[in-house]
């Protein structure tokens, strides 16, 4: 009799331990701060909660906002992840020391060096390239051939830019003086702003419906805009140009995530950045948003894959956060608001 009791009384121990030991994982949770928005995160966050019992909670919010908060929090913060756009923002997460160094070779195979910081405190997660975008009825694709090229007189009253109190212009510019230097870089803004066929506008969008509209005849936009744009307006007169390809390459940056320095939950937040970086999470992040996948063993959208193949500028994106400062004030410089 003894014997039956000490069993039953195994059992129920087991029972209990393999119970508490489900939830326990099923309890896990990781929180992130993302600049970008709900409904090109939650397909990620819930594809990768259904294959790991990992939880997600998210704040959404500016990056410049959710910086501000990270700091403000300190070691109290519930923040195991930042997710944000453009590396001069990750960059800046990383100096204002609120990133932890990650070491995984997961990481390191699925994403390109030049699209990670080498100090491994972030790391892309979809490539944006900053291109040419025309009017194809009143530009001929052999007149065009690089964002240098844009300050050629031939373009005078032609060209429309968003403006430089954006962190895209910024971070361009920013690469443009990794690649050729200040002065040569202030020459080509210089440039650009004698050519401008009006002020600078406040997104890329508008400079693209001004070149629709024959306002202007060319402009630099994110890619994925155009891709919006003309999902919406299919017939609009517009054409992506690569530019750079004889030379060093198209401009790019990226969106992109690191693991905060106070994370509670670290090991949960390096698995999520990992799977982020996988096949599976790779199609939903970029495609949602008609980006490039950073994996480069992963295809693009085929919208997306339809505006044609061009070769990438493999200058480190770290460039954009290093130079940013530099950058704005030659803009200043040149006139370029």
């Amino acid at each position: 009799m003894l014997r039956i009791y000490f069993s039953r009384y195994l059992v129920a121990i087991f029972s209990c331990v393999a119970l508490f030991g489900a939830n326990f994982s099923y309890a896990e949770e990781v929180v992130v701060y993302s600049a970008r928005i709900e409904k090109l995160i939650k397909p990620m966050f819930d594809a990768f909660t259904k294959d790991t019992g990992i939880s997600v909670k998210f704040v959404t919010d500016n990056a410049g906002v959710l910086l501000t908060r990270l700091k403000a929090e300190g070691k109290n913060t519930p923040a195991d992840m930042l997710i944000t756009t453009d590396a001069g923002n990750l960059w800046e997460a990383a100096r204002e020391g609120l990133l932890e160094p990650i070491e995984s070779k997961t990481l390191e195979a699925n994403i390109p060096t030049h699209l990670r910081d080498p100090k491994k405190q972030w790391f892309g997660l979809s490539v944006r390239a900053r291109t040419i975008v025309y009017n194809t009825r009143k530009v001929k694709p052999a007149e065009l051939s690089t964002y240098e090229d844009l300050a050629n007189s031939k373009w005078r009253g032609r060209l429309c830019l968003r403006t430089s109190k954006k962190v895209y212009n910024q971070s361009l510019v920013a690469m443009m003086i990794s690649e050729y230097g200040k002065t040569r870089s202030e020459k080509i803004v210089r440039g650009w702003v004698a050519n401008l066929a009006t002020d600078p506008l406040s997104d890329d969008t508008k400079a693209m419906e001004l070149v629709a509209a024959g306002k202007c005849d060319v402009t630099i936009v994110n890619s994925y805009y155009y891709g919006r744009l003309l999902k919406k307006s299919p017939s609009l007169p517009l054409a992506i140009f690569w530019p750079n390809q004889a030379e060093s390459g198209v401009h790019v940056n990226i969106s992109g995530a690191g693991v905060t320095k106070n994370a509670k939950s670290k090991h949960a937040a390096v698995r999520l950045l990992e799977f982020l970086s996988s096949e599976k999470a790779q199609n939903l992040f970029a495609d949602v948003n008609m980006e490039y996948p950073v994996n480069p063993k992963i295809k693009p959208d085929p919208a997306v894959m339809a505006w044609g193949s061009f070769k990438q500028n493999q200058l480190n994106v770290v460039a954009a956060g290093e130079l940013q400062t530099e950058a704005v004030k030659l803009m200043d410089r040149a006139g370029y608001r």
